[in-house]
């Protein structure tokens, strides 16, 4: 099923992860609180940091349900303690009606002690699900990799991987949960688990769920999604990572380029747009932003003071984000970072056109920006949506308030909002 603009969603962030939906007018000013522009708001069990995703009129979101605690600690912190929970979860994907949020199914994949714990910021369905409008594909880590009817639930397939261990990789019994989500091109599953102990980037036939490919990384743990690249004559899966950030042939699986010069615990999804490849991470002594040429090939090295580089358009060391995916929206790059400092560039040149803070400095941002309409849309962890004017200009033009933990990116479809908050899927209109 092709994907329809502006109303289609199929993954994390939508259409190749870009996070944008054109094409029709996007909500300004909204407040759950008063149920001011609600279209509906229905109940999810669970912790997730699983965002909708949409297509053919169903919305898709996972969960897991613990009997004992579904609760996340928000807030700018640096603990990395792991949640004791040794009670049997239950991990499911539910169908909605995007009109109504009426649940048309609900399916359980699996029930168990989780096998990983996860950390306190974290949820034990933290990956989104991925669909192509016939099948609905969600990774619960550890839990296993299903592949659902997209009509019934039913189950096509499923596949094992193993125990895949998330976590700080210089305190490996600090747990944190794993959250790569699976993407869906040309018939294939794309995964990526990078993980304490054997990780490995695979693509899986769609129809069935065998190994088409699989390549060993010699990387650290990461929560990064894969995304695909089809610039420079050619179509690669990028990659984020510390150790080996990358492009990969879709084909064959072969590397063909890599950087490792990074933040030492990458989150943020590599994106395309203006001709170039985004990367970004933060954590340890680098932040870096990277605008890759999509033809490079073998190892980019960064530049001296003095020198240029034919695979690096341009990078910067400092202004990089730990948790959020940026935004490529018209000519300009958006990096938000977790305490909420907006930045815009110039995507082809890197030239920074403003530094500005979304809030008061207190709020921790997690879930990563969207765009349609001319606007920006940042979701704080307390439940604060900033509406920011896209440009080379800040300007935040609504504050909105969700009324709930706000963990999960929004999708957006037809112009409306899709928020999943700790206990709701909200309709946003």
């Amino acid at each position: 099923m092709a994907t329809r603009t502006g109303v289609d969603w199929p993954q994390f962030r939508g259409p190749r992860a870009s996070g944008i939906a054109e094409g029709f007018k996007t909500p300004l000013r909204w407040s759950v609180p008063e149920k001011k522009n609600v279209g509906w708001k229905t109940p999810i069990p669970g912790l997730s940091h699983s965002s909708p995703v949409i297509s053919g009129g169903r919305l898709f979101v996972a969960t897991a349900i613990s009997p004992k605690n579904n609760d996340v600690q928000v807030g700018l912190y640096g603990d990395i303690a792991s949640v004791e929970d040794s009670a049997t979860h239950e991990w499911r994907v539910y169908c909605l009606e995007k009109k109504s949020g009426k649940i048309f199914w609900q399916k359980t994949t699996c029930k168990g002690v989780p096998k990983v714990k996860r950390h306190t910021k974290a949820s034990h369905a933290s990956s989104t699900v991925a669909t192509d409008g016939k099948v609905v594909v969600a990774f619960f880590g550890s839990e296993g990799l299903y592949c659902l009817d997209a009509k019934t639930g039913d189950l096509r397939w499923k596949r094992d991987f193993g125990t895949l261990d998330s976590g700080f990789f210089m305190v490996p019994d600090a747990q944190w949960g794993f959250a790569s989500s699976p993407i869906l091109v040309d018939g294939k599953v794309v995964i990526q688990c990078d993980v304490q102990k054997g990780s490995f980037l695979a693509a899986l036939d769609l129809k069935t769920g065998k190994t088409i490919w699989k390549t060993d990384r010699g990387d650290v743990p990461t929560w990064s999604t894969p995304n695909i690249c089809e610039e420079a004559g050619r179509k690669q899966v990028v990659v984020n990572g510390w150790r080996h950030a990358g492009g990969y042939d879709l084909k064959s699986g072969k590397e063909l380029w890599k950087i490792g010069v990074g933040g030492d615990i990458p989150v943020p999804t590599p994106v395309v747009g203006e001709g170039l490849i985004f990367l970004t991470s933060a954590h340890g002594r680098m932040a870096p932003i990277f605008a890759v040429q999509p033809g490079a090939n073998g190892e980019i090295s960064l530049p001296g003071p003095n020198s240029a580089s034919i695979s690096l358009a341009w990078h910067t060391t400092r202004d990089g984000a730990y948790m959020q995916t940026p935004l490529v929206y018209g000519k300009y790059l958006y990096v938000c970072r977790d305490n909420g400092v907006l930045g815009c560039y110039d995507a082809k040149t890197g030239t920074r056109l403003y530094q500005e803070r979304l809030g008061d400095g207190r709020t921790g941002f997690s879930a990563s920006g969207v765009a349609g309409d001319g606007k920006l849309y940042y979701t704080g962890e307390e439940g604060e949506v900033f509406v920011v004017q896209a440009g080379p200009k800040y300007k935040v033009l609504a504050t909105n308030e969700m009324d709930e933990v706000c963990m999960a990116t929004p999708a957006i479809s037809e112009g409306a909002l899709y928020f999943r908050t700790q206990g709701h899927v909200v309709a946003i209109r």
